[in-house]
């Protein structure tokens, strides 16, 4: 069975976000344990990194992760310019 592990950093951000965004992430990640091909995530590897992934959670907001074994490991969440801080 699937763990999720979120880092300090992730609980940061999370903790930051708008409700709004707050939903939509759970919503994405509902989405995500049910089918991890849904076009509307957009999960792609991110460039440069050997195991790190990127997830759309809407047009301007993402979430990276990587998973490792059973974990689904949250690294950072927000908007695009999250991706640049790697």
């Amino acid at each position: 069975m699937m763990q999720i592990y979120r880092t300090n950093k992730f609980k940061k951000q999370h903790k930051k976000l708008p409700t709004e965004i707050k939903n939509l992430f759970q919503k994405q990640l509902v989405l995500f344990f049910e089918n991890s091909t849904h076009n509307s995530l957009g999960i792609k590897k991110m460039q440069g990194t050997f195991d790190v992934w990127e997830m759309r959670i809407t047009k301007s907001h993402r979430l990276t992760f990587q998973k490792k074994d059973e974990v689904f490991i949250l690294r950072n969440i927000g908007t695009h310019d999250i991706l640049r801080k790697l």
